[in-house]
C-alpha cells in the first residue's frame, strides 16, 4: 500500500497539465484556476493538520509558492505553444539538472564516490533523454513550428528557474512538508495574480481549472505521506515518473501527432529520464 501511495504523486502531478488542456482556457486562466484549487486544499489541510506556524515558515512558504506559480504558469505557456508531450520531458529534465547541481554545490548531497558516480551518470542520462524527446519531425521543420519551439525554450528556462527556486528555498531554510503547505498555497495565489493581472480572465475558464489545482495539491500530500514510509530517495524517484503520465497522456489523450522517429525518441528519452531520476534519488542517500 505504501508503494502505491508513493506512486500517486506521479499519477496526479502528471495529470495536472493534461486536465488544464482538457478543460481549456488561456495559460493565464489555467494558472489562476490551478492556484485557487491548491489554495483551497492548503486551507483545508491547515485546519485539519494544524501544523507549526511562524513568521519564518510563513515568509519562506509564501516566497516558495510564488516561485512555483512562476514555474507552473510558464510551463503552461510552453504547453500552449509546443504541446504537452514536448514540454514535459524538457521541463522535467531541466528541473532535475538544476535542483541536482544546486543540491550538490550548496548542500553537499553527494557525500561519497559512489554518489558522485551515480549523480554524474544520471546527469548524462538526463541530457540524452531530453535531447531524444526533443527530436523534430518533418512537419516540425515548417517555419511556424520552428519559431514556436525557439520561443518555448526561454519560457521553459524561466519555468524551471521558478520550480527550482520553489524547491531549493524551502530546503535552504528548512521549511518543508506539512508546515509549508498552507503558506506556499498563499504564495501560489499571489504568484498567479502577478502573472495574470494584465490579462482578461474568463470566470468560467478559471473555475474549471480549479480542479487541476486540487489534483496537484493531493499529489503533494501523497508525497509528504509516503516519504517517511518508503524513504526520500524512493519517493523522489517515483514522483519523477510524472513525465511518463504527462507525455503519454499528451500523445494518446490529447492526440498530439508525432512521426515514427519522434515516437522512438520519446520512448527511449522517457526511459533515460526515469533511470536518471532513480540514480539521483539514490545518490542523495
Amino acid at each position: 500500500m505504501d508503494i502505491l501511495i508513493a506512486l500517486l504523486p506521479a499519477l496526479l502531478w502528471g495529470s495536472v497539465v493534461l486536465i488544464n488542456v482538457k478543460v481549456g482556457g488561456s495559460p493565464y486562466e489555467q494558472i489562476m484556476g490551478t492556484v485557487i484549487g491548491a489554495f483551497l486544499i492548503g486551507v483545508g489541510t491547515y485546519m485539519f493538520v494544524q501544523p507549526e506556524m511562524s513568521w519564518k515558515i510563513l515568509i519562506v512558504g509564501v516566497i516558495s509558492g510564488a516561485f512555483w506559480a512562476l514555474g507552473q504558469g510558464n510551463q503552461l505557456k510552453s504547453v500552449d505553444m509546443i504541446g504537452v508531450s514536448r514540454t514535459m520531458p524538457i521541463s522535467t529534465g531541466m528541473q532535475l539538472v538544476g535542483t541536482t547541481l544546486i543540491s550538490v554545490i550548496f548542500f553537499n548531497e553527494w557525500k561519497s564516490t559512489t554518489a558522485v558516480v551515480l549523480g554524474i551518470s544520471a546527469l548524462v542520462l538526463l541530457v540524452a533523454g531530453v535531447l531524444l524527446t526533443s527530436l523534430k519531425g518533418d512537419k516540425d521543420k515548417e517555419e511556424g513550428k520552428k519559431n514556436s519551439y525557439a520561443k518555448a525554450i526561454p519560457i521553459l528556462i524561466i519555468s524551471s528557474i521558478g520550480y527550482i527556486t520553489y524547491v531549493v528555498i524551502g530546503q535552504f531554510f528548512g521549511v518543508e512538508g506539512w508546515d509549508a503547505l498552507f503558506p506556499q498555497s498563499i504564495g501560489m495565489v499571489i504568484g498567479g495574480l502577478l502573472l495574470s493581472f494584465k490579462h482578461r480572465l474568463g470566470q468560467k475558464a478559471v473555475l474549471k481549472n480549479i480542479f487541476p489545482g486540487i489534483v496537484w495539491a493531493l499529489g503533494n500530500m501523497a508525497m509528504f505521506y509516503s516519504q517517511p514510509r518508503v524513504g526520500v530517495a524512493t519517493s523522489f524517484s517515483f514522483s519523477q515518473m510524472l513525465v511518463v503520465v504527462s507525455t503519454l497522456g499528451g500523445i494518446f489523450l490529447l492526440r498530439e501527432k508525432k512521426t515514427k522517429k519522434q515516437y522512438i525518441g520519446i520512448a527511449i528519452g522517457i526511459v533515460l529520464i526515469i533511470a536518471a531520476a532513480f540514480l539521483l534519488g539514490y545518490a542523495k542517500q
